[in-house]
């Protein structure tokens, strides 16, 4: 913040606060014309609701001057007039910076501990899956539900189907160093009547309802530009986090219209890398909870 705006922020804020105790000393004295202190005023209502003027209680006029002399207190002590950091130093930033330390001095020795066992054993222990539960609502559950059943665009991790892979280190690598899933769109290169032909070939592939003489033609498209991510028989490849299609698994959806959708125009998907977010200890308690719910 400039000077300038510091040292207006500063004068607005006393210049208020004087304006105040103005006020108060003002109101409080008798003025001209005023009734005396217990007569009536001349306001009447309902023929016999007739208004006094009695003066507002003591206690309740000191505790206005206590407000004044707290507000000054307040930004002598704290941040509040520009620039001016107070006299106690505080900031939200350092208040962040202490509390984040000190959950680290509470909670990384219990991190650490369940750090020294291995994913597969840990995935068996109550305990660490309750805690890696936790983990999973507070990081994970936006993305892939509360009970890691997904949503469309973000995968199912309570089934047994990986893009990359359900072995604990895959799981491990995903959650710290994220992933980028890329399918090209293939639009402009096979056509609006190949993207149909491969799309009803695709999905012949996991044993559904299609058309077979435009499967046919869409398999000589398909051993062209898919088999290099997908494989010669569909089933993908965990390397390259290219799905089986052969499954009846989806991603984004399995309709007719969003497989031609997505072979068309193509998907991006990314999980972000929780290394620097997590630190590993806390990502390996958590993959070994994601590890446990396989099959589920």
């Amino acid at each position: 913040m400039s000077d300038f705006w510091s040292g207006w922020i500063a004068v607005i804020s006393i210049a208020n606060i004087l304006a105040c105790y103005w006020l108060i000393k003002w109101a409080s004295k008798p003025h001209a014309n005023e009734a005396a202190q217990g007569d009536v005023t001349g306001h009447k209502w309902d023929d016999d609701l007739e208004e006094y003027n009695n003066p507002m209680p003591r206690w309740w006029l000191w505790l206005f001057y206590f407000t004044i002399v707290f507000s000054l207190v307040y930004l002598a002590l704290y941040p509040g007039l520009g620039n001016y950091k107070g006299t106690l130093g505080w900031s939200q930033t350092g208040q962040y910076d202490e509390e984040i330390q000190h959950a680290k001095n509470t909670y990384d020795p219990i991190f650490a501990e369940f750090a020294k066992k291995d994913i597969a054993t840990l995935a068996k222990d109550t305990n660490a899956t309750k805690v890696g539960q936790r983990l999973f609502l507070n990081y994970c559950a936006t993305c892939h539900a509360s009970d890691a059943g997904g949503a469309r665009g973000f995968p199912n991790l309570a089934d047994n189907d990986w893009l990359w892979g359900s072995d604990a280190e895959n799981i491990k690598t995903t959650i710290l160093d994220g992933r980028i899933g890329a399918m090209p769109p293939w639009e402009a290169a096979i056509g609006e009547q190949g993207v149909k032909d491969v799309t009803q070939y695709v999905i012949s592939l996991s044993g559904r309802k299609h058309d077979a003489a435009m499967a046919t033609a869409g398999k000589a498209q398909f051993d062209v530009m898919c088999v290099a991510c997908h494989g010669a028989d569909g089933k993908g490849n965990k390397l390259l986090g290219a799905p089986d299609l052969t499954d009846n698994i989806w991603l984004y959806g399995g309709s007719a219209g969003v497989i031609a959708q997505t072979i068309a125009k193509g998907r991006t998907g990314i999980m972000p890398a929780h290394r620097d977010f997590l630190g590993e200890d806390k990502v390996h308690l958590l993959s070994a909870y994601i590890y446990s719910l396989r099959n589920q």
